[in-house]
């Protein structure tokens, strides 16, 4: 198999989008290049459990590749994973791929229900679990015409059953270390993702072998920088677009290292992963950068100063925490926009041109387009919706024809999010386009009036959703997640609309403030306004405008 178009990878000056031959499997580059470069002895992945070199992890991709194609999977059919961050999940992923075989990695928090439609709306034939979450599948297992093999990792619960035909790690173990990868095409689906499904059932969204070291070339290394000497670790988990980019793609693409953290990304947990393994870039989400700053951590909790970037996703970053984290720890935050339709990031602030507040600008090898109601090209500072050319889109939704028309128009992609450009090029974020609220015929973002909320030192979240006044017309109402050791009431629901009056034009002043316990939010930390859109409006508190 041909090196990946490493020439393209490597030469300086190259053209922006990677050339790659036709036949490509993409193991071949981000797993098998590494033995021929004389890096198996270098630590590719630290786990919970141990630390693995790039010969180990070579070893283990070869042998998860063989248990699946020993089960009776060939070239083109579905394994579904549903695992915690670790070496297996690496391993299975990178193992199906070289097989020819396609992962479909899940969330691992979602409901029986979503498992039961994700199972049958994409056939696969076997699914790999967690022993501990085996149950939400068993008691479906009979509904799965196409399920025929469900294997188990690590133990069951106490006095549990794991529920599955066979224990991965057994069959691994016994599994033959040599694998051949599959004969396979650049432009053939590679793996599928899930999306989040706020907007409807979940959309199997296809993505190929080629788009995988488009992302880890035009973003890792033109943007990050990122280098063989790096060590990467990722908050956002490998089940999502955004974290499979982070901490597998982008570290095997130049041979660097990268933490992975099974469990539930608190900021104690990763505060004391990062004081432990000191990583040179980490990855999270604005939610959780919030919390880290509120938690009153130093910069010991982020590794002792040999951080030097960390980059923010998953939902539009509020400037004041990019301020205070920039001054609280050091080293700035690049705040960045991607999509599961995208892979990853494909407009960005970058370390040496980071502008407070904006998205940044394109990625290089992708193109952008802001179009206003009438789909015509919306003028600077006119808000529309966001649209995007680039090597790395998804071929398009399973069995979602509809869907994948009205995203999917030709070399474009609709994101479904409203932002508005300057005249330097830079992209600000106004909100979803679901999201957006018209108040006296007048576009209010949502996002804008959520960051001069989240300014005030009192309040640590804040959520604006539109809500009907006593004549029926739309207008802004903000839930707030106040600081440890601030009371809500009515003088500071007051105090926090003249704080956002003087800030912003008078119109776009929140005329209901309720206070929360916290945010409903998904598990990729994005907050899910729908829900609070649905809340009794009877909580709220009025006041004149």
């Amino acid at each position: 198999m041909p090196d990946a178009g490493s020439e393209a990878l490597t030469k300086a000056g190259a053209p922006p989008l990677v050339d790659l031959p036709r036949e490509y499997n993409a193991a071949s580059h981000f797993i098998d290049r590494h033995l021929a470069a004389g890096r198996g002895d270098k630590i590719a992945y630290i786990d919970d459990a141990g630390r693995y070199s790039y010969a180990e992890l070579a070893r283990r991709v070869n042998q998860a590749g063989n248990v699946l194609r020993g089960l009776g999977l060939e070239g083109e059919q579905r394994v579904m994973l549903c695992l915690p961050d670790g070496i297996d999940f690496v391993a299975l992923f990178w193992g199906a791929i070289k097989a020819g075989i396609v992962p479909i990695p899940v969330n691992t928090l979602l409901t029986a229900d979503d498992y039961d439609f994700m199972l049958r709306d994409s056939r696969a034939k076997v699914l790999v679990v967690a022993a501990a979450a085996a149950e939400k599948f068993r008691a479906r297992r009979a509904a799965q015409p196409a399920l025929k093999t469900i294997l188990t990792l690590g133990a069951a619960p106490a006095g549990g059953d794991a529920g599955g035909e066979g224990d991965f790690s057994r069959l691994r173990e016994a599994a033959s270390e040599h694998l051949d990868a599959a004969a396979t095409c650049r432009d053939e689906p590679a793996f599928w993702l899930y999306s989040s499904g706020s907007t409807g059932a979940p959309k199997g969204t296809l993505h190929l072998h080629g788009s995988l070291v488009q992302t880890a070339v035009l973003y890792g290394e033109r943007v990050l920088g990122i280098r063989e000497g790096d060590v990467m670790f990722s908050a956002a988990k490998l089940f999502f677009a955004y974290g499979l980019g982070n901490a597998m793609t982008f570290p095997l693409h130049v041979g660097a290292s990268a933490v992975l953290l099974a469990g539930r990304p608190t900021p104690e947990a990763v505060a004391e992963v990062m004081a432990r393994h000191r990583p040179t870039l980490f990855f999270g989400v604005p939610t959780l950068y919030a919390a880290m700053l509120a938690a009153g951590q130093d910069q010991a909790a982020t590794g002792g100063g040999r951080l030097r970037a960390c980059v923010s996703a998953g939902e539009a970053l509020p400037e004041d925490v990019s301020r205070r984290w920039r001054k609280r720890f050091g080293v700035e935050i690049l705040d960045g926009i991607g999509s599961t339709e995208m892979l990853h990031i494909f407009l960005s602030n970058r370390p040496d041109d980071i502008r407070y507040g904006s998205t940044g600008r394109p990625v290089p090898g992708y193109r952008l387009r802001i179009l206003d109601e009438a789909g015509r090209d919306a003028a600077p500072g006119e808000i529309g919706e966001l649209l995007v050319s680039g090597p790395s889109a998804a071929a398009g939704y399973w069995n979602n024809c509809d869907r994948t028309r009205t995203t999917f128009e030709g070399a474009w992609v609709r994101t479904g999010d409203k932002y508005t450009s300057d005249g330097d090029g830079y992209y600000q974020y106004a909100g979803r386009a679901d999201d957006m609220l018209k108040v006296g015929g007048i576009w209010v973002s949502p996002f804008e009036v959520e960051q001069a909320l989240a300014a005030h030192p009192a309040v640590l979240e804040a959520a604006v959703v539109g809500m009907a006044d006593a004549d029926g017309l739309i207008k802004p109402k903000a839930f707030v997640v106040l600081q440890a050791g601030n009371a809500g009431g009515g003088g500071m629901a007051g105090t926090l609309q003249a704080f956002v009056k003087d800030r912003l034009a008078p119109y776009k002043y929140p005329r209901w403030v309720e206070f929360l316990d916290e945010l409903p939010k998904t598990a990729t930390g994005k907050i899910q306004r729908f829900k609070l859109r649905s809340r009794d409006a009877g909580g709220a508190r009025r006041t004149r405008p």
